[in-house]
């Protein structure tokens, strides 16, 4: 190993516009002893799901190590050892003043503050993701990603008096700073790998998809004059890469129509299949960790009080008034199955991250923290106690995995936001509203 050969002159080797995976065996045996922040990768992920859940099918039978999945959490079972399920925890900050629980409760979602209830004069609090970002941010080209599948701007009402910035977003710079995710697969990707120029033309956007394909041409192939500098986990790290790469390449390619904005607008001209663009999501969230471009990200499945309609699955219906299920049969199989689906997609990236390499002999779930869940628990009820959690990975071994976790008396999912926060190396005490210390019992 060269003398000097730092981790920062090997991404700007490997092409200003993309990089590779963390590579332990490329940093000087200096930095490597050191174990800070940055050469030893912490992640955060939240993933938001809108109207809540059957939580009937989603509550496992049994606690501890010794639970059996329901309908619901089926699709995630085979990586039982390497998830958590927690149930009865409370996000009380997401109640709202009156009607409008899924703007509330989708606002409170990753800040457990309670909103102030307005159009037109917004006030939040900042999201667990972005006080991760202040520790860990530095350490990546993008401090922070936020990614979502529905559009629309933060200005008006969408929630019986709640503005629509609660209703869209999830992550908060500051009490009255939500940050707008991005919905097009294509400006997730030049984020991610090309850099992004809102002003640019779409000649300029024609340009820089074609210097995309040569840049990423470039960047395999220094991967590959690197090969033999390379330790054999190393070796893995980079093979997956370079797949992987290509392969969502030829993915994003095949989506045509819309044009190159950071918010899907009201109509788009060319609307992109939901089950495709939730896949290219999925695959662009776990490269955008492995790849180390960032170790943060926040993604909504949907809007707080979605309406979709998943009729593919045999769920007609809007999932919103669905889930006001009135306990009719029909439609809790309805939301039964719209949970179900959900929790494969977050299976999906939970599963990839699990078969990426990362430093040692870890994986890049074992050294993560996926948080999933909704702004309510019952549709009927609206309530903000007994929330659906899954928390997937160890956190680099904040979190002892595998388990079914049962609160009782009051747990707060702004404690969780503490023990969180603190996997990432933020030594916080408090957060939100009501936090008060760490989440008890998630280290075994």
């Amino acid at each position: 190993m060269n003398k000097g050969f730092s981790r920062r002159h090997f991404m700007a080797s490997a092409g200003a516009m993309i990089s590779l995976p963390f590579l332990p065996s490329l940093l000087p045996r200096e930095a490597r002893a050191q174990d800070n922040a940055c050469n030893a990768p912490k992640r955060m992920l939240a993933y938001y799901v809108p109207c809540g859940i059957h939580m009937a099918e989603f509550r496992p039978t049994g606690d501890g190590a010794n639970w059996t999945a329901k309908r619901i959490l089926e699709p995630i079972a085979d990586l039982k050892d390497q998830i958590s399920i927690l149930t009865g925890l409370r996000n009380d900050p997401g109640e709202s003043d009156g009607a409008g629980d899924h703007a509330a409760g989708t606002g409170a979602f990753l800040t457990a503050a309670h909103c102030f209830k307005s159009e037109t004069v917004i006030r939040n609090g900042i999201s667990v993701d972005q006080v991760a970002a202040q520790k860990i941010g530095g350490c990546t080209p993008l401090r922070s990603l936020q990614l979502g599948i529905d559009g629309g701007g933060s200005t008006g009402g969408c929630d019986s008096g709640y503005g629509c910035a609660y209703v869209r977003n999830i992550s908060w710079a500051s009490e009255s700073q939500p940050l707008p995710k991005v919905t097009d697969p294509r400006v997730a990707f030049d984020l991610l790998f090309a850099g992004y120029d809102s002003d640019a033309s779409e000649a300029d956007a024609a340009r820089r998809r074609a210097l995309r394909k040569s840049v990423l041409d470039y960047a395999v192939n220094e991967a590959k004059s690197l090969n033999d500098r390379l330790g054999r986990n190393d070796q893995l790290r980079l093979a997956e890469f370079t797949s992987s790469v290509r392969d969502l390449e030829l993915r994003i390619d095949a989506i045509s129509g819309g044009s190159l904005v950071c918010e899907v607008p009201a109509k788009p001209g060319a609307p992109i299949d939901f089950v495709t663009h939730v896949g290219v999501m999925t695959e662009l969230m776990a490269l955008g960790l492995q790849c180390d471009r960032t170790r943060v990200i926040t993604f909504m499945l949907g809007n707080g009080g979605s309406g979709r309609n998943y009729d593919f699955i045999g769920a007609s219906g809007g999932h919103h008034s669905l889930s006001h299920h009135g306990g009719n049969r029909d439609n809790l199989e309805k939301l039964t199955r719209i949970g179900r689906w959900e929790v494969e997609q977050f299976a999906a990236l939970t599963r990839r991250l699990a078969e990426m390499p990362d430093v040692g002999d870890t994986t890049v779930l074992d050294n993560s923290l996926l948080f999933f869940s909704s702004e309510i628990s019952d549709g009927d009820r609206h309530n903000h106690d007994d929330l659906p959690v899954i928390l997937a990975g160890g956190g680099g071994g904040a979190v002892k995995p595998g388990r079914h976790i049962v609160y009782r008396g009051g747990a707060k999912v702004a404690n969780l936001c503490v023990s969180m926060l603190r996997s990432v190396g933020a030594n916080v005490d408090s957060f939100g509203d009501d936090g008060d210390g760490p989440l008890a019992g998630l280290a075994g």
